[in-house]
């Protein structure tokens, strides 16, 4: 259970504002030490990671490959809690099409692909890309991170490119938007999310608090 004690590291390569990462794990993590940092000895040291990311995910993998990101986060999954989020989650998986295909960190199977610009729901109705807002997410798989949160729960997204869903032995959670997409995977010491739990009111506090306390199976 998480305590004083526990250093939870949020990995900073660069892409965008950790903040609300930080303040939210304050606010559920029982006076766990919260550190954004992008020094690998500290996240080494860490009890716990929380891996973001936002933006393009060709600017994300050159910073995660000049600071030898990839390494630590590899490293880290081997040996305690690993949070992914967003893309975050995207750089786990082999490659995306994005930026006309990028290749990524490789320890998820599976490849990101784009919506599309004439994306439609199962009506023919034109749905926006960026998929952004709101969203009810079902939970595929029982996971310590769902307890206490209600199956279809919403949470909020923001993205344009998904994972697929289909034979993925991974996904935990699914969403809808026009298609189904991963909205978690799961191997191991990591658990990814393609919503924003910062930013997902009460349901995602309650997963952020969760992975503070959660141990995995050894």
């Amino acid at each position: 259970m998480s305590d004083f004690r526990d250093h939870i590291a949020i990995i900073d390569y660069g892409m965008g504002n950790l903040h609300s990462v930080a303040k939210a794990l304050e606010h559920v993590s029982a006076g766990a030490k919260i550190t954004v940092t992008s020094d690998p000895k500290v996240v080494e040291n860490a009890d716990r990671v929380v891996f973001p990311g936002v933006g393009a995910i060709r600017d994300c993998m050159h910073e995660i490959n000049r600071l030898d990101i990839g390494r630590v986060v590899k490293q880290a999954i081997q040996e305690k809690p690993v949070l992914a989020i967003c893309v975050g989650m995207q750089a786990l998986m082999q490659a995306s099409q994005e930026n006309g295909g990028i290749d990524c960190l490789d320890i998820l199977p599976g490849q990101v692909k784009y919506f599309g610009d004439s994306h439609k729901d199962a009506q023919g109705k034109k749905l926006k890309v960026p998929h952004m807002g709101w969203n009810n997410v079902t939970q595929q798989q029982d996971h310590p991170l769902w307890q206490s949160i209600q199956q279809g729960s919403r949470f909020y997204f923001v993205h344009s490119y998904y994972v697929e869903s289909v034979n993925n032995p991974h996904v935990f959670a699914t969403c809808d938007y026009g298609l189904e997409f991963a909205a978690s995977l799961q191997k191991g010491n990591l658990f990814s999310v393609q919503f924003h739990p910062e930013k997902s009111a009460d349901a995602g506090l309650q997963l952020l608090k969760n992975f503070c306390h959660w141990q995995p199976e050894a």
